[in-house]
């Protein structure tokens, strides 16, 4: 029979301490939005945006967004006092849970964590930097606008993308085309809950 030297052992177990390790690390976190639409599933990137990523799962582990809306959809017709337009969808937790919310958090820019607004793109609202609370929004169609130093907000900081929508975008779709005043869904359409997906 032969043995492996001690070192060789060594070797092998560290390599794939390592490896598994890296995998853990680089696991992407999904999670489902489901609607009364039908369900949206994304990926969390939890490595280029950990402080937004962190902030949304903390509301999504703690239920908030159970029993929470879509309640804004924006689209080309329905902004026209903004000569930058942009097409996204705007969810919230429930309103009962609103008050009982988390710090708002850092932003963090495009330029850092290297995420555009793309289509699908997850990204937090919000009204000045480091004012993010609940409030997320999904992008239909390529949003560079929203991006650091896009047109769209005044303060040219742009908004944080932290994730991506990688099925169901019918769905968002569904969403936006349906009946609003102004940019108010009336109804909103109701988020049932959204869960990570293991």
């Amino acid at each position: 029979m032969t043995y492996l030297p001690f070192t060789s052992i060594f070797i092998l177990i560290s390599t794939l301490s390592f490896c598994v390790g890296s995998q853990a690390q680089n696991k992407r976190v999904t999670i489902v939005i489901q609607t009364e639409l039908g369900s949206i599933e994304a990926e969390i990137d939890t490595l280029r945006a950990p402080i937004t990523a962190k902030n949304f799962l903390k509301y999504v582990d703690a239920g908030h967004y159970d029993g929470g809306r879509f309640h804004r959809t924006v689209r080309m017709d329905n902004q026209p006092a903004n000569k930058v337009k942009i097409e996204v969808v705007q969810a919230g937790v429930d309103p009962n849970k609103e008050k009982a919310g988390f710090t708002p958090i850092k932003l963090e820019r495009t330029t850092q964590t290297g995420l555009h607004h793309e289509d699908g793109t997850l990204s937090m609202a919000r009204d000045g930097p480091d004012t993010a609370t609940s409030d997320f929004f999904i992008c239909i169609g390529p949003q560079p606008s929203l991006d650091y130093e896009g047109k769209r907000n005044p303060d040219g900081q742009g908004f944080a993308a932290f994730g991506r929508v990688v099925k169901g975008m019918d769905i968002v779709r569904k969403v936006q085309a349906s009946t609003a005043q102004e940019q108010k869904l009336t109804p909103p359409i109701k988020i049932l809950t959204i869960r990570r997906k293991f």
